[in-house]
């Protein structure tokens, strides 16, 4: 039950909706499974979602019904099993005292003990997600005052979670205390913007304020920004894989850039494994600024010779092993002339089940290239991520089951290293204390919980909860 998306709320602009579905197509990497929209005029809530792309579910016809100064929207990418359209956010209730809408990018460690606490107090769940939990804590006490709950609530929550949340004609930005998923806050005009990421913002020509900060619930309404507070983690528990692959490299995360982020990472990884080579190649997207300052420490020429394929997704975000490996064989295309007879350093981002870089180097050898050395921009991934990154098991990380020199002739290169954690962690614009680096340690920042059994969820699926 593993999520990783992005989020948006749009607070006092005439076309909130509208503004929305610009903020979700900077956001379309987040998650390509599913997207929604719920948006409201001040006597009317309205909503469209549905599975597959943000261009693909809205058109011009369902944006003139998403009417309203008011709008929260999502983008969703999540592991097999839980891709149905019930479990497309945000997550939409009506109850006697209005309505809550829920948008939700990580995951929350405690939701086992949080769901068992709802059941048995006579709750009845509908979905598997569990951004479903926060509407029936809110609501179960029949109380108004959202405000006044939302700050005990969100201390009762235990992992990573960046909330929007629109409940009746406010919105709020909840952000957990150790920080781990990003939001920020904009303002265009007199309106306000949320989002996962500045991109977002940027698409909108919105001028970033501020992060919410860790810990921070931000209150939007006719007043401007409230700030509510529970008190901050001792430590910060930042995910340091938005820097290494998710977040665009145009954006500021944790008020950092990216693209500053991942060329440092290049340059270390140039210092700590130099090759003997003729270029650099970078693989487009997320790898190609790591290779970039790869290149500029190593003085190697940089060659854009694997074309990408802009239609097809994100190979690591598919659901289905069968669909990853046809979209590798498709994805890039090389450049032979460029290629052949050529000692490359090909620069990886990262490598998680391997398919990806051994298909990739099947197409630089059939390019002719003569010789391949990966270089990977941050340390093996040997642990789960129990925080809304899909490798929640340790039989789907190649690392943690293989040496590096297996891992190699698994890939078939010449030679493979990773970066070394203080490499990485060095590498960072933040001080190296405020990330999480669970998986690659195991050293995880909060107490994890054991999720419920496949059986378990099949078992709630025969009951109607559609896993």
């Amino acid at each position: 039950m593993k999520e990783y998306c992005g989020v948006v709320g749009i607070y006092g602009h005439k076309n909130a909706a509208q503004l929305a579905y610009l903020a979700l197509y900077a956001l379309q990497h987040r998650g390509e499974e599913s997207t929604g929209i719920v948006s409201f005029d001040g006597k009317k809530v309205h909503q469209h979602k549905g599975m597959g792309k943000v261009g693909d579910v809205f058109n011009e016809a369902n944006l003139k019904k998403l009417k309203g100064p008011m709008a929260i929207g999502h983008v969703r990418y999540s592991t097999t099993g839980s891709s149905t359209v019930k479990n497309v956010q945000p997550l939409l209730v009506n109850h006697k005292r209005g309505f809550i809408a829920v948008a939700h990018n990580g995951n929350l460690t405690n939701s086992v003990e949080l769901r068992n606490e709802l059941e048995d107090s006579g709750s009845i769940l509908q979905t598997t997600m569990d951004s479903e939990l926060i509407v029936h804590f809110l609501v179960r006490d029949h109380k108004n005052d959202y405000v006044g709950k939302i700050v005990p609530l969100s201390a009762k929550l235990e992992g990573a979670f960046s909330f929007v949340l629109m409940i009746n004609d406010k919105i709020y930005a909840m952000r957990d205390a150790q920080g781990f998923r990003p939001l920020c806050i904009g303002k265009l005009g007199d309106a306000y913007v949320v989002a996962s990421e500045t991109c977002a913002l940027d698409i909108l020509q919105a001028t970033y304020v501020r992060d919410v900060e860790p810990g921070e619930t931000v209150v939007i309404d006719q007043n401007g920004l409230t700030s509510l507070k529970q008190p901050e983690a001792k430590k910060h528990a930042f995910c340091i894989f938005e820097y290494i692959y998710f977040s665009r490299p145009d954006s500021n995360i944790f008020t950092k850039s990216v693209y500053l982020s991942r060329k440092n990472l290049g340059k270390a990884l140039a210092r700590e494994y130099p090759v003997e080579a003729d270029m650099v190649l970078p693989v487009p997207d997320s790898g190609t600024y790591a290779a970039l300052g790869y290149a500029e420490e190593s003085k190697l020429p940089f060659e854009m010779a694997l074309v990408r394929n802009h239609y097809i997704g994100r190979t690591f975000i598919q659901p289905s092993q069968l669909i990853r490996d046809f979209k590798v064989k498709i994805k890039l295309n090389p450049i032979t002339d460029v290629l052949k007879g050529k000692r490359v350093v090909i620069v990886e981002d990262s490598i998680v089940r391997g398919t990806t870089s051994k298909g990739r180097v099947r197409t630089l050898r059939s390019a002719g290239v003569k010789e391949i050395h990966m270089r990977v921009s941050c340390p093996p991934l040997i642990s789960p991520c129990f925080y809304g990154i899909d490798f929640p098991t340790k039989k789907e990380l190649i690392a943690a089951r293989y040496s590096v020199e297996e891992i190699k002739n698994y890939i078939g290169v010449d030679s493979l290293e990773y970066l070394s954690l203080d490499g990485m962690l060095n590498s960072m614009l933040l001080p190296k204390e405020e990330f999480c680096t669970a998986c690659f340690t195991g050293n995880y920042p909060t107490k994890i919980c054991k999720p419920p059994s496949k059986k378990a969820l099949e078992k709630k699926c025969c009951m109607g909860i559609k896993k």
